[in-house]
């Protein structure tokens, strides 16, 4: 398994109507911030045991934060103001140059390389996953590191994406000939839902991210698996709706203030693509797996797993976390339902499944923050191994570029700075996903009231995942 990196009011709410069952269920939630341990293990790299404030009071803070921006957003937010987002290009031909052909191209063909450097190391390199170029590549630079660049500077991806270069570059060479069929609207996003289910069982649960020549024979088998479906279905096609990590960039890179529109690359408002998100069927599973599979491998680092397992994590290891990774999954998606059963009890008229895909989108912040929370250090610090690798990527002695005498700066962020600094991000996450599920509820709803009785049920899910993040970023150990 991978290295780890390893949380007035009665008068306003008595204001906005909130009906005594909602104000019982809320208060339970953010009640549940009073349960958090008083000394809790580290968390990966991040030692925090000389903290000036309780741990216990983050949660707490964090829930009163969420809570006041509820609270705001009802008085102050009366109509929809992300579901048409403005646009306009980048300044002084900026955006042309950036949306250009020739730089996709630049950009394809470097993913190219990438993937093959990868595949090779994989293959002909030591098999040693602290050695090897392939693991670090795959499980840091790209896996974390993409997801941030992301969110930063917009679908960075799509231009690097190995696999859509190499389905261009196949389509004119034969010719650009049609797709073979066209794609069925019931499949969605569940084969990128699967594809991501299977990658993250492949990080946590296999054993295989530990084993180069492994991994580099998935990569190939993804990349056969990938072109074949784009032949089928075609490439744009395929990478909107099949391709995981297409999928799964895409979506952080809707927070982003950049958007490409045509072949030109502009800003917008933050958090401005993810409401024009279209929630075809599979989109909820895919965020759910998204957020499930972080929120098992920040519980399996605890001492609470370590204690419910036993034995079975040395007698079945890969059973044993296959079960906690879907257990993960399932209990994301089954809070998510309970939130939206609670929403619909409001009235509307709007089937649950209509309200699911409604409020999908909110969720993407959470679990962008859930990455932020668990991987931060893991990026920063494990992080650093790529440019040492980079020079020696098969562990066989070479130094390409100078670089394979470096080592990893565990200085390069003090132990409280990046805990004040995760804590900090998963506040900031769970009020955008608020913003965006009360911006939501006004476009559904005709009467602004109903719209935010609505949102005391997304209030709750949102301190209810607040309080999960925490918690698992605080009783983490190494």
């Amino acid at each position: 398994m991978l290295p780890r990196d390893q949380g007035v009011l009665r008068h306003s709410t008595a204001r906005l109507g909130l009906p005594r069952r909602g104000a019982i269920a809320l208060a339970g939630v953010a009640a549940g911030a009073a349960l958090w341990p008083a000394g809790a293990a580290a968390h990966g790299l991040v030692q925090r045991a000389n903290l000036p404030i309780p741990e216990w009071l983050f949660a707490w803070a964090a829930a009163l934060v969420l809570i006041i921006s509820f609270v705001a957003l009802a008085l102050l937010w009366p109509r929809p103001r992300l579901e048409h987002p403005g646009w306009r290009p980048l300044p002084g031909g900026l955006g042309r140059a950036l949306g250009s052909t020739a730089l996709e191209a630049a950009c394809g063909t470097l993913g190219v390389a990438l993937l093959v450097v990868v595949v090779v190391s994989g293959l002909a390199g030591v098999q040693s996953s602290f050695a090897n170029l392939a693991p670090t590549f795959v499980f840091i630079t790209f896996w974390v590191g993409m997801a941030f660049a992301s969110v930063l500077f917009g679908n960075v991806f799509g231009a690097l994406s190995p696999w859509r270069a190499l389905g261009r570059a196949a389509g004119a060479v034969f010719g650009h000939r049609a797709p073979a069929r066209p794609y069925p609207e019931r499949l969605g996003r569940w084969p990128a839902a699967a594809a991501l289910l299977a990658f993250t069982w492949i990080e946590l649960a296999s054993g295989w991210s530990e084993q180069p020549r492994t991994l580099a024979i998935a990569v190939l088998g993804y990349t056969a698996l990938t072109l074949t479906a784009q032949a089928v279905y075609g490439v744009d096609v395929w990478s909107r709706r099949g391709e995981a990590f297409a999928v799964y960039f895409d979506l952080f890179a809707r927070i982003s203030v950049f958007e490409r529109r045509g072949r030109v690359v502009g800003v917008r408002p933050p958090l401005g693509g993810l409401p024009r998100l279209d929630p075809v069927a599979g989109t909820v599973a895919f965020i759910v797996v998204m957020i499930g599979s972080v929120t098992y491998d920040g519980f399996s680092a605890g001492p609470l797993w370590q204690d419910l397992i036993g034995d079975a994590a040395l007698d079945a290891p890969e059973l044993t976390a296959t079960a906690g990774l879907l257990l993960g999954v399932g209990l994301v998606g089954g809070f998510y339902g309970l939130g939206i059963a609670g929403v619909r009890s409001v009235g509307g008229g709007l089937s649950a499944q209509q309200l699911r895909r409604a409020f999908a989108h909110s969720l993407v912040p959470i679990a962008f923050v859930y990455v932020v929370a668990h991987y931060l250090t893991f990026l920063l610090f494990e992080g650093q191994a790529i440019v040492y690798l980079a020079s020696d990527p098969l562990g066989e002695g070479w130094d390409l570029f100078g670089t394979a005498s470096s080592t990893i700066d565990y200085g390069a962020l003090s132990q409280n700075a990046a805990w004040y600094l995760q804590v900090g991000f998963v506040v900031a996450g769970h009020a955008a996903a608020l913003i965006l599920a009360h911006d939501r509820a006004l476009a559904l709803y005709s009467e602004p009231r109903q719209a935010v009785r609505s949102q005391y049920w997304m209030l709750a899910v949102m301190i209810g995942f607040t309080t999960l993040a925490l918690w698992l970023l605080a009783t983490a150990q190494s």
